[in-house]
């Protein structure tokens, strides 16, 4: 009965300090803003708070700013900047393990029959005998041959560290892309509602013309109505295209890790053109093999890979140890205590030990063929990252291309287009055309103003598509 209490005890007493490390868990959710977690019972904060450390914007914002901005707040860089840590502690995990490991264990144990504290040194040396032993011993052991599998280990964290910084790189400059993109589309947008209200000021004037000319019996009253008919689907398109503007401010507000708290995001600067010299296809992609994060990132994570396959191998070997310790065992309640003994005793010893596998239950083979298949699959994605490389370059080069022969044409198609407004206008006046003509001429002349303005926008997303293509860093 009282060994039966004493295991009850112990397990009571395993069981209390086993939930201690339970007493204050990780908070899942700390430093978030959790209006978007839902119910947690843990209390929810308000949409507009704002979370710690983010750079805000101080009024208008340049591409510059947004991509600072950008780099400063997006949760998506933040986590691959982790992933980074993440990565680098694993490899320090990866080092450790070829280092010596040095512990101390202590335990006490109840026994149901006598146990001597020490083996004997000597024949017929007396002992010390109880239930009730402790024990504590300070423990060093170290790998010392592990088939290469420590070795394949380290090499492999490594290259997933410099992997990781890879991602982290190219995750940098798709957000740079991303925002440059954005960016070039908003400024493009402006132009538009620039356009469509220069065409609501033109309509308006048109229309004081056309009640001047009917006051005069010069015109006739179906033209006042297709001009307010026309003057109402501008007045329309003008609250369509400051909705589309609205979104995408919202959606570069939320590339640059900005919350509702804020007000709308403006941008500032000016479309331009740079003209730049393309170059040979074979020249790019070389380029982007070279440089391209996500490319460099692919080729570590396969060299990597590699070595797990070979840290996998490295099981079917012996694995031999060598290990020291010393400490001591002490009777807590001494059965039997002959005089000259003393209850407390040292002990030590140091040894090498091996361990040879000999049936693992078809453990090692299956490992083995598990990475082999992942270092396949990495040849694969990596094969795949390559034609999608090609395939990005090249979409690139005749995007620019594209882009710029259309900022050509309707550049000068804005000059033709306002001056066929004008003599429509003047044809009008006189009593030589219709309203039809002036109508559509006024529909031209807006058609090509967009037109031009998004195909300059999408040159500049054109280069900065290129530059992501192959890998060369966004300004």
């Amino acid at each position: 009965m009282a060994y039966i209490k004493h295991a009850i005890g112990l397990v009571t007493l395993a069981t209390v300090i086993s939930g201690c490390a339970f007493i204050n868990p990780t908070d899942p959710y700390d430093g978030m803003t959790r209006y978007w977690i839902g119910e947690t019972g843990r209390g929810v904060e308000s949409p507009g708070q704002q979370a710690k450390g983010l750079v805000k914007p101080d009024g208008p914002v340049s591409l510059a700013q947004a991509v600072h901005i950008a780099l400063a707040n997006n949760p998506d860089i933040a986590a691959r900047q982790h992933e980074v840590e993440a990565a680098v502690a694993q490899k320090e995990v990866a080092v450790g393990e070829a280092l010596p490991h040095v512990s101390f264990e202590t335990g006490y144990s109840r026994y149901l029959n006598d146990q001597r504290l020490v083996p004997p040194g000597t024949n017929g040396q007396l002992g010390v005998f109880g239930r009730n032993i402790v024990s504590g011993d300070l423990v060093v052991r170290m790998p010392l041959f592990t088939g290469g599998r420590i070795t394949s280990q380290i090499k492999a964290a490594e290259l997933l560290a410099n992997a990781a910084e890879h991602q982290l790189g190219r995750s940098r400059e798709e957000l740079v892309f991303n925002v440059s993109s954005l960016y070039f589309n908003i400024l493009a947008q402006r132009h538009v509602i620039e356009s469509l209200r220069f065409s609501q000021r033109a309509l308006k004037q048109h229309l004081e013309r056309v009640d001047h000319l009917i006051a005069a019996q010069r015109a006739a009253q179906v033209d006042r109505l297709r001009t307010l008919v026309r003057l109402a689907n501008i007045e329309q398109q003008i609250v369509a295209q400051r909705n589309v503007q609205a979104v995408q401010k919202q959606a570069l507000g939320n590339l640059l890790g900005l919350t509702d708290t804020h007000s709308p995001l403006e941008v500032q600067g000016e479309l331009t053109m740079e003209r730049v010299k393309l170059p040979d296809p074979m020249a790019a992609m070389r380029q982007a093999m070279a440089q391209r994060e996500d490319f460099l990132a692919a080729r570590a994570a396969l060299e990597a890979q590699a070595k797990a396959v070979d840290a996998a191998r490295a099981a079917q070997w012996p694995t031999i140890y060598g290990q020291a310790s010393y400490g001591g065992r002490w009777a807590a309640d001494p059965s039997t205590q002959p005089a000259g003994t003393d209850r407390v005793e040292d002990v030590g010893q140091i040894g090498v030990m091996a361990e040879i596998p000999i049936f693992q239950g078809g453990q090692i083979e299956a490992r083995i063929r598990r990475e082999r298949a992942k270092l396949s699959a990495a040849r694969q994605r990596l094969r795949q990252l390559g034609l999608q490389i090609q395939l990005d370059v090249k979409t690139a080069l005749l995007n620019i291309q594209s882009a710029y022969e259309r900022v050509q044409a309707t550049r000068t198609a804005i000059d033709q287009a306002t001056e066929s407004l004008r003599i429509e206008q003047e044809k009008y006046d006189q009593g030589k055309g219709s309203i039809t003509d002036v109508l559509d001429a006024q529909a031209s002349l807006l058609l090509t103003q967009t037109s031009y303005y998004k195909a300059l926008a999408a040159y500049n997303v054109a280069l900065a598509q290129y530059r992501l293509a192959i890998g060369e860093p966004l300004e």
